[in-house]
């Protein structure tokens, strides 16, 4: 990366960090710090600051944000040539029904699941996807409320929680099969080798305490490990997204399926190691664009 880089970073809005506002923003101002420290020169906004921007004279972005009017200018920048990780089609990959959608086109392994309307009736869809229970979530985004993500025991309160995020304002919500297993989550930043996976019950670490009721204790189900990793990299390339996390079901057999998969989570167990590999994919991305444009310019010369 050449001296002096510049770079605009942009921060996450605390209401798209439900329970891990300080997390997140430990883990990005670590890269920044850490591009700095490197010789690129870094300006920091929040999400608010960035959409008040009339023009953005940085060639590079790194961001966190989440906003879906954030989303959209990103895109625009993106295709005036401005490189963005994540980028602003990968934040969009992922939210709900879009990731939902993808990781089932792309034959990643993901619960059987439905997208519906908020003014549908379900009793069939829960019917479909008989045993323990179903979960609702939103689709149009990630979940920023612990409501955004319910388990329903019976077809009666599937329909009430889904009826209440009609009235929300919520349009669409998909609806997964409950799947017997344990919880694992995993941090990963593509093309650098770097993956951490970790039973989170056990370290006190997820958004929303509740689900381990659902879910219930941690058994240790063997899986393999390699496998998860590659198959985790797969649904973060069909989605688009470099910098990524997640969360999987691993079944009685060592089976998994992948539950969500988000773009640049907290990293908060592995953040040291996490900032290093991140800065380490930026520079390697930023430096290869940096010499692209470079020979373009040389060979209009």
């Amino acid at each position: 990366m050449a001296k002096k880089t510049k770079i605009l970073g942009v921060t996450r809005k605390s209401r798209f960090s439900p329970n891990h506002i300080g997390n997140d923003a430990a883990i990005f101002n670590e890269v920044c710090e850490k591009l700095t420290l490197k010789g690129a020169e870094v300006e920091i906004c929040n999400e608010d600051e960035f959409l008040a921007k009339e023009s953005v004279s940085q060639d590079f972005i790194v961001t966190m944000g989440r906003t879906k009017t954030l989303v959209k200018k990103l895109q625009k920048l993106e295709n005036e040539g401005k490189t963005v990780v994540n980028s602003g089609v990968g934040i969009e990959n992922c939210f709900r029904t879009n990731m939902t959608n993808a990781l089932l086109d792309g034959g990643v392994p993901y619960p059987k699941s439905y997208v519906v309307a908020t003014t549908s009736d379900i009793r069939d869809i829960f019917n479909t996807l008989a045993g323990k229970g179903v979960w609702i979530k939103r689709g149009d985004f990630h979940a920023i409320h612990k409501e955004d993500v319910t388990f329903a025991s019976s077809a009666e309160e599937a329909q009430y929680i889904l009826n209440e995020y009609a009235l929300r304002g919520i349009k669409e919500a998909v609806i997964s099969e409950h799947l017997v297993g344990d919880l694992l989550k995993f941090y990963a930043v593509r093309n650098t080798g770097f993956f951490y996976c970790f039973y989170p019950y056990e370290h006190n670490h997820h958004k929303y305490a509740v689900y381990e009721q659902i879910n219930g204790e941690t058994v240790h189900y063997p899986f393999d490990e390699a496998l998860l990793k590659s198959t985790a990299d797969r649904a973060a390339d069909i989605l688009g997204v470099q910098i990524y996390g997640g969360d999987v079901i691993i079944g009685p057999q060592g089976d998994f399926h992948i539950i969500d998969l988000n773009d640049w989570p907290s990293f908060a167990p592995c953040r040291a190691e996490a900032s290093e590999a991140i800065v380490n994919l930026l520079i390697h991305v930023f430096t290869t664009q940096q010499n692209a444009k470079r020979d373009t310019r040389i060979q209009h010369s």
